[in-house]
């Protein structure tokens, strides 16, 4: 691809108001950003409006969450800091001011979330039959635990003494281990010994009786004496280790595939970046402990109760309806039913050639739409090729199956597997390999770059010629995540978008330099700047006497400074610009005379909002764009991400609807303020999610009725 910085020639021009917009204060840092959004999630599980169930499951997501954010964000500040490299992003702050902000900020969060725990949910849940309990609060008979530690689960522990020729032994990433302190009174001294907490193999809380859960590793705290014969017991505590788990893989690799198997293969013993311990640890125990994993106190962090509540879907998924939402099960788009005859599958490419449609998952059905279309393809005999690109998908996913017997019937069958897709990278070396064997052409995209977008292209002989059908989507093709992420898929025959979608698959398969295109944005050579020229032309509209000229965007995350200052800018005109932001936003709206016309808003909530949906009004031109790429550096400098436009005017007003739902949402909506804080809404009238639901609800039964 063409070099970037040949793309980037905007310059920072002084502001109308005279004040700079590389002004610090005029931007969020963005791990603290991050931290303000796990916060929103905190806050659902102390929302007591919500089922006791779902609650349970945003105290598991948030400690999922936070997992990742030390694993990879909070280690490269470490690598920072460990190379005295003073990396100052716009806010200003250097790596050791964020890390102490991460360190103050995620204390506070986790004393929240052990209240919630252990202070309100656990003691509803047990007023309502499911109980999460010592073993001594069970009622279970002794003899009845005993049995099930010496059946169950002490054939699988190994216990690891530390002293004497025997060094601290390697505590993988995200282990949850118990450190015991004894005292052999033969000799008369302490020693002491790690026991690994198994929850890989085994469930981590043990259902002694229906609804009742005893945690595996209070089960094996009170039966050490069987680990340790002779030996007293003094103390015991709980800790668990989170370590760097990013890794840089060289792209002149000669074999990409075992490249990226070995890093795997070294990422367990990356460095330790966070030690969670027990807030009741022995103090004794706790120092040990600090030395042997030499760890400073700023890495360390005391967690009341429990640890590891990333564990608590296991309790979410015991089969509770009744302390649940109603479960949703996603239906056919209308526009693929009406496409169908009655009793069949739908006809996808009729229904494409008949006009573009647009999919909104988890609204309407995945296994009906994308798998549909793929799986059509395979069996139609006038279908050449199938071309689409991997960077998620689950296990259970139709698509890389449909990919394979695509090629087992000779047809030209292309994937782009993403081996870099971050904590997907087994699972795509899987299908990499399974494809391969069946004879597909598998790519691995561009060196030195991710390859993000998401996109399928079928090529079908039709009348002498070829017709392209193009589906562009803003999520992955994941057949389980589609159920809980919002997205957006447009399937359409538009020949522009199709020979420009082809052209993309053939840079990513071959060599070449593409040209800006006459519909798509793709990044990293051709988005920021057709992007940045949106906003200042919808800007100059507004000053120019246009009001009805607006900005509204959709997206997870906004972090990128050229981006952000030309959205000031725009601002400045007195331009209303609407940013509807999931994640990290460092933009700070408001500020008198830079972005008091730019709102921020959030909504988290039963679904996770991950469609990227940018739009410009002016007059009668309304522009839309969908696709992969939120608005970060990473996204436009060093991923191929790709952004359609969408031209229909009743799939605009489709994405209108669902943006207005959005920002009128008042019951999983925050407002961000110039102070930085995020705010919740209080009305409770209306919910995105829950309106989209019925909506979709009535749509399908106007057509089953129609």
């Amino acid at each position: 691809m063409t070099d970037v910085a040949e793309h980037q020639t905007e310059t920072d021009e002084a502001p109308r108001t005279g004040r700079e917009l590389t002004d610090p204060d005029l931007f969020i840092n963005r791990e603290l950003s991050w931290l303000d959004f796990n916060d929103r999630v905190l806050q659902l599980a102390e929302d007591e409006h919500l089922p006791l169930i779902e609650r349970l499951k945003f105290l598991a997501i948030f400690v999922t969450n936070l997992d990742e954010f030390f694993q990879i964000r909070v280690a490269g500040v470490h690598d920072q800091i460990d190379a005295r490299v003073d990396a100052r992003g716009p806010d200003g702050l250097t790596p050791a001011e964020v890390l102490e902000g991460i360190h103050d900020t995620v204390r506070r969060q986790d004393a929240r979330h052990a209240r919630a725990f252990g202070q309100v949910i656990s003691p509803e849940l047990a007023e309502q039959g499911v109980r999460i309990v010592s073993c001594d609060e069970s009622g279970a008979p002794p003899e009845t635990i005993e049995r099930h530690f010496r059946e169950q689960i002490f054939p699988v522990l190994t216990p690891l003494a530390v002293g004497a020729g025997r060094p601290f032994p390697y505590i993988s990433d995200l282990s949850l281990s118990l450190i015991v302190r004894l005292h052999d009174p033969d000799s008369d001294q302490d020693d002491f010994a790690r026991v690994k907490v198994p929850k890989e193999v085994l469930p981590r809380f043990v259902e002694i009786t229906k609804d009742t859960f005893i945690p595996l590793e209070d089960v094996i705290a009170r039966h050490l004496d069987a680990l340790f014969p002779g030996m007293e017991i003094v103390s015991h505590d709980l800790f668990r280790v989170t370590r760097d788990a990013d890794f840089e893989v060289s792209d002149e690799a000669n074999d990409l595939l075992r490249a990226v198997e070995d890093e795997l293969r070294r990422r367990r013993f990356g460095e330790v970046v966070r030690l969670e311990v027990s807030a009741s640890m022995d103090p004794e125990l706790r120092t040990r402990l600090l030395d042997w994993l030499d760890v400073d106190e700023v890495q360390v962090y005391d967690v009341e109760g429990l640890l590891d509540l990333g564990d608590l879907w296991q309790i979410a998924g015991s089969g509770r309806p009744d302390l649940s939402w109603p479960k949703w099960n996603p239906v056919t788009s209308p526009g693929l039913v009406k496409a169908g005859n009655s009793g069949s599958k739908p006809d996808m490419f009729a229904m494409m050639r008949a006009g573009d449609v647009l999919v909104h998952f988890p609204y309407q059905s995945f296994t009906s739409s994308v798998e549909r279309f793929v799986s059509q393809a395979v069996d139609d005999p006038n279908v050449l090729a199938i071309k689409m690109t991997v960077y998620r998908t689950s296990d259970d996913s139709a698509l890389v199956p449909s990919l394979i017997a695509a090629a087992e019937k000779g047809k030209q069958a292309v994937c782009m597997v993403e081996l870099k897709a971050r904590f997907d990278e087994r699972r795509n070396i899987h299908w990499s390999r399974a494809l391969e064997e069946a004879g597909a052409h598998v790519v691995h995209g561009i060196p030195g770059l991710k390859t993000h977008a998401k996109a399928i292209l079928i090529v079908r002989r039709e009348r002498g010629t070829v017709r392209h059908y193009t589906m562009i989507g803003t999520g992955n093709f994941h057949a389980r995540n589609a159920r809980l992420y919002e997205d957006f898929g447009l399937f359409t025959t538009d020949p522009e978008i199709g020979e420009e979608v082809a052209s993309l698959f053939n840079t990513l398969t071959g060599y070449g330099h593409p040209e800006p295109q006459a519909k798509t944005l793709v990044a990293p050579t051709w988005m920021r700047k057709p992007l940045i020229a949106q906003i200042e032309q919808t800007a100059k509209a507004y000053a120019d006497g246009d009001h009805s000229a607006r900005i509204v965007m959709k997206m997870n995350s906004l972090v990128d400074r050229k981006v952000i200052q030309a959205l000031y800018e725009a601002a400045q005109t007195g331009l209303p610009i609407a940013l509807n932001v999931r994640g990290i936003c460092c933009l700070v709206p408001g500020v008198p005379g830079v972005s008091e016309s730019i709102t921020v808003e959030s909504v988290v909530g039963r679904f996770l909002e991950h469609s990227r949906i940018y739009s410009f009004h002016r007059g009668d031109e309304h522009i839309y764009y969908i696709g992969s790429a939120d608005l970060m550096p990473r996204n436009l400098d060093t991923r191929v991400e790709l952004l359609t436009p969408v031209d229909a005017p009743e799939l605009k007003s489709e994405l209108q609807d669902t943006l207005d739902r959005c920002l009128a949402d008042d019951t999983f909506s925050w407002i961000l303020d110039d102070e930085r804080n995020w705010t919740r809404k209080t009305g409770r009238t209306r919910s995105v999610h829950q309106e989209l639901m019925e909506r979709t609800l009535e749509r399908a039964a106007a057509v089953a009725n129609a």
